[in-house]
C-alpha cells in the first residue's frame, strides 16, 4: 500500500554562477517511489531563468499503466535552513510515460542574485512531495491515448511527441486539418518519417528515399514546419548520390569496362569491323583504363567522375553498336590490331607497381 505522507527533501548547489547544464539531485523516497528534481541553471526552453522540474526515479521499470497524483512545491532556503521564497503548490498527474513536472521559469537568476538568495554562490532548495492518489495500474493499456498540443498519440508514442515538441515548438502551429482521426494520422506518418530518418544513410534504397520525398512534402503540404528534416533528408540523398567510398562503384564500372573489353575482341575478330574506327575504340577504351586506374587511387572517389566514367561507358557502348551494323572490311585492314591485348585490373596493379 502507498505511503502517502508529505516527504521533504534538502539539496545543494554549489557554485552555482559556474554552472551550466543540467543538474539532477540525489534521489529520494515518497510514496514508495523513488523521485529526484532536475534543475535547469540557464532554464529550460527559457533563458535566464531557474528551472526546476520533479521527476519520477527509474521510469523504465514502472509498468505501462502506473500512475500517481502528487502535489509538490520548491523552496529556497538559506543556509540557516530559513525558508526564502516557496513556489505555489502544484498537483499532477505523474505517468508511466510522462513522469516529469515542473516550473520552466521558477525564479530569474537576478532575482536570485538581487534578493541574497546565494550565499556564497550555493544554492539550497527543498522539494515537498506528497502522493494524494495512487490510480489503478491496470486501467491503461498500450492503446489508450493522450492529447498532446491537439494530437492524440498512444502511450508509447509519448516520450517521442513530447522531445519532438520540445525540440521544435512551432512545428504545428500552422498545421491546417482539424478532424482528430486525420490528425492523428499525420502525426503517425511524422513519427514513422522520423524513425526512418534515424536509420544509417547507406542503407537507404532508391525507393526509399523517393517514398520519403513524398511523405516529407504531404506532411509540409499539411502545415508542419519541417525544415530541419528536410535539410536531413536532403543530407541523407546527397551522401547517397556521392557513391560509396569504399570502392563499390568503382567496382561495378570496372566490371562493365571487363565485359565491353570482352565484346570488342570478339568484334575484332570479324571481318566486318573497320580496322581504322576498331583503332579509335581502342584508344577510348584505353583512355578510359587510365582514367579509372587514377580514381581507384584515390582515397575517396568523387561522384561526379564516377558518373563521367559511367557516361563514357554508353557512349562507348553506343559506338560498338554501331560498328557492329557496318559493312564488311579487307581483314588486311585489321593488321597491327590482333596484337593488341586488353589488360585485366590485376595485371594493371601489378604494371604500376613495377613502374613505381
Amino acid at each position: 500500500m502507498d505511503d502517502k505522507k508529505p516527504t521533504s527533501f534538502t539539496f545543494e548547489i554549489d557554485n552555482l554562477s559556474e554552472k551550466k547544464g543540467l543538474i539532477s539531485s540525489p534521489t529520494f523516497l515518497s510514496g514508495n517511489y523513488e523521485w529526484f528534481v532536475n534543475v535547469y541553471p540557464n532554464g529550460y526552453h527559457i533563458d535566464e531563468r531557474l528551472s526546476l522540474h520533479l521527476q519520477v526515479a527509474n521510469p523504465e521499470s514502472l509498468p505501462l499503466g502506473w500512475k500517481k497524483q502528487a502535489s509538490y512545491s520548491f523552496a529556497l532556503l538559506n543556509q540557516s535552513g530559513k525558508e526564502l521564497y516557496r513556489t505555489p503548490e502544484s498537483c499532477k498527474l505523474f505517468r508511466a510515460q510522462f513522469t516529469g513536472w515542473g516550473s520552466p521559469k521558477a525564479f530569474t537568476l537576478q532575482k536570485l542574485q538581487d534578493m541574497g538568495y546565494l550565499e556564497n554562490n550555493k544554492l539550497i532548495l527543498k522539494v515537498d512531495v506528497k502522493v494524494i492518489e495512487a490510480v489503478d495500474e491496470g486501467a491503461v493499456t498500450g492503446k489508450d491515448m493522450l492529447d498532446v498540443r491537439g494530437f492524440k498519440v498512444l502511450y508509447s508514442q509519448l516520450p517521442l511527441v513530447n522531445k519532438l515538441f520540445r525540440k521544435h515548438p512551432d512545428i504545428a502551429v500552422n498545421f491546417k486539418l482539424k478532424n482528430q482521426s486525420v490528425k492523428t494520422t499525420y502525426m503517425n506518418l511524422l513519427l514513422g518519417l522520423i524513425e526512418k530518418l534515424d536509420k544509417p544513410s547507406p542503407s537507404f534504397t532508391e525507393i526509399e528515399l523517393s517514398n520519403a520525398q513524398s511523405e516529407l512534402i504531404d506532411l509540409t503540404e499539411a502545415g508542419f514546419e519541417l525544415d530541419w528534416l528536410k535539410k536531413k533528408l536532403d543530407e541523407i540523398s546527397l551522401e547517397k548520390k556521392r557513391g560509396l567510398t569504399d570502392g563499390s562503384r568503382v567496382q561495378e564500372i570496372d566490371e562493365l569496362i571487363k565485359n565491353l573489353n570482352l565484346e570488342l575482341e570478339k568484334e575484332k575478330e570479324k571481318s566486318a569491323t573497320c580496322a581504322a574506327e576498331v583503332l579509335l575504340l581502342e584508344q577510348t577504351v584505353s583512355d578510359l583504363r587510365v582514367e579509372l586506374r587514377k580514381e581507384k587511387k584515390k582515397s575517396a572517389t568523387s561522384a561526379t567522375e564516377v558518373l563521367l566514367l559511367e557516361q563514357m561507358v554508353l557512349d562507348l557502348r553506343v559506338e560498338l553498336s554501331k560498328e557492329k551494323d557496318k559493312s564488311a572490311t579487307p581483314n588486311d585492314l585489321l593488321e597491327g590490331v590482333a596484337s593488341w591485348e586488353v589488360l585485366d585490373y590485376a595485371d594493371l596493379y601489378t604494371n604500376e607497381k613495377g613502374e613505381e
